[in-house]
């Protein structure tokens, strides 16, 4: 199992960041690895929270898997959580939380992820953090070229 934790601060309003990553859908407009992406059955279930479950495809190199997520954005709490539904995995949990700051936006982004294949497993951690850094850099990159900076 590898678990990675990543925060940064970025100069932009945790609100847009927070809906920013929470638009799914446009994920493989900026992240190259995401091949193909379906959401489905959106739902709200409560004040400022909508639910949907995604199908995801991805491809690096040689690597190409498709797996089931149940997302949850919480525009209340400026957060959004990923769980896996079916898989390659055992586990696939990941955790986006922002919070306001004096010079814009504290982001936190947790991964838990264990793949069944050994093989595969064994490399996924020895490169968990190397693949969430660039996944943050690309969000910081989509932040740049569609957001304000406070």
């Amino acid at each position: 199992m590898a678990k990675f934790s990543l925060e940064k601060q970025l100069a932009y309003r945790a609100e847009d960041l927070c809906q920013l990553v929470g638009d799914v859908e446009h994920y493989p407009d900026f992240i190259p690895w995401i091949v193909r992406l379906r959401a489905y059955n959106h739902q709200t279930i409560g004040d400022e929270v909508a639910q949907f479950d995604a199908d995801v495809s991805v491809g690096v190199k040689r690597f190409s898997e498709t797996f089931s997520t149940r997302v949850t954005h919480n525009a209340h709490d400026l957060s959004l959580d990923m769980r896996l539904i079916r898989g390659p995995f055992r586990k696939l949990e990941g955790h986006w939380q922002f919070a306001s700051i004096e010079s814009g936006a504290q982001v936190r982004l947790n991964m838990d992820v264990d793949i069944r294949n050994p093989i595969l497993n064994a490399f996924f951690q020895a490169n968990l953090d190397q693949a969430c850094n660039r996944l943050m850099s690309l969000f910081e990159a989509r932040a740049k070229a569609l957001l304000k900076t406070v």
